[in-house]
């Protein structure tokens, strides 16, 4: 009898906190609004991947609010932000910090890198050498970083949300596959459309007022630990796992999607309902998000490459062909 109580005492909780979520999702896409117009679909997925504690990789071409959306972003969660521009000169140590000497104490002190922050915009990140990349692989899978053998914890929550153009040759560095599975989220930023573009023109022709924080790292702790009470029925779980399997036999690609990347679409599912105000997910939310989980995972054979295949191609081909009731 208790337990049954217990359960739905927890259920309530979380469809209050669901609808609360909803509610936070609508101020910060009105909030954002105000700075970048159009974005509404990229918002959606920067707070998908702030509730289920992952970090975000952001591609577009040059013009396109990249670092202005980042900036306006992490002033809203009101928590503690750096900027890094990543330059081919950069070093690990510039990002994560080393010991120096001090004459007065005649003793190596600590002098911690920018990395020592909750919300890190890591900008224009693949015009650093992969040596400086590599700097985060600690801190965005375990949220620490070690210095000279001494391991330091991140402040939580902690967000990296990273840019870079595609379209660029040189100067700059392919991200290594090892960096890009960190990535919970590749997020695409288009070009914002005629109407959008207009109503752009007509904001950025008066001053425009800073955005104001509208999250604690408090509240955004929580809401993340409600991620795993949001309910999915036995048969998602196969539904995630099939679309996972069958990207590894898939005729296009020469990697499919590892059992990290079906994690992930699992969280992103989960994300994606609470902030829609539901404490479940269906096969929609997988589908919804399964593009911007997996298209910096799955890498395509040459010949398809050549034959002009891309990998939004075969994603889409996997959730047309894999069915979402799969009987065991």
């Amino acid at each position: 009898m208790n337990d049954t109580l217990n359960a739905q005492s927890d259920s309530a909780a979380v469809r209050e906190f669901a609808v609360q979520a909803r509610t936070l999702r609508q101020k910060v896409q009105r909030e954002i609004s105000r700075i970048v117009v159009g974005m509404e679909g990229v918002t959606e997925r920067l707070l998908i991947a702030l509730v289920a504690n992952g970090h975000v990789l952001l591609e577009g071409v040059p013009g396109v609010a990249k670092t202005t959306l980042s900036k306006a972003f992490a002033r809203i969660l009101g928590c503690q932000y750096q900027r890094v521009q990543f330059t081919p000169d950069l070093l690990p140590s510039d990002v994560t910090g080393t010991y120096i000497f001090d004459r007065r104490t005649n003793e190596f002190v600590l002098r911690k890198g920018p990395i020592f922050c909750q919300v890190l915009l890591a900008d224009e990140i693949n015009r650093a050498p992969a040596k400086t990349q590599s700097a985060l692989l600690e801190a965005m899978q375990e949220h620490q970083v070690t210095i000279e053998g001494t391991t330091l914890m991140l402040p939580h929550p902690f967000l990296v949300l990273a840019t870079q153009n595609p379209v660029e040759q040189e100067g700059v560095y392919r991200l290594p596959e090892a960096q890009l599975d960190r990535f919970l989220l590749r997020v695409e930023m288009g070009y914002p459309g005629h109407d959008a573009e207009v109503e752009m023109l007509k904001l950025h022709s008066r001053p425009v007022n800073e955005v104001e924080p509208l999250f604690t790292p408090e509240q955004i702790q929580h809401i993340q630990g409600l991620l795993p009470s949001v309910y999915g029925d036995e048969t998602l779980l196969h539904y995630i796992v099939e679309l996972a399997e069958t990207s590894r036999h898939h005729p296009d690609l020469a990697l499919g999607a590892s059992p990290r990347a079906a994690l992930c679409l699992l969280h992103c599912a989960r994300a994606r309902a609470l902030l829609d105000g539901r404490h479940f997910f269906t096969h929609e939310d997988v589908q919804e998000i399964a593009l911007p989980v997996l298209s910096h995972r799955l890498i395509l054979r040459p010949e398809a490459e050549i034959e002009g295949t891309r990998v939004e191609d075969v994603v889409r081909d996997l959730i047309n062909n894999v069915p979402v009731v799969v009987s065991r």
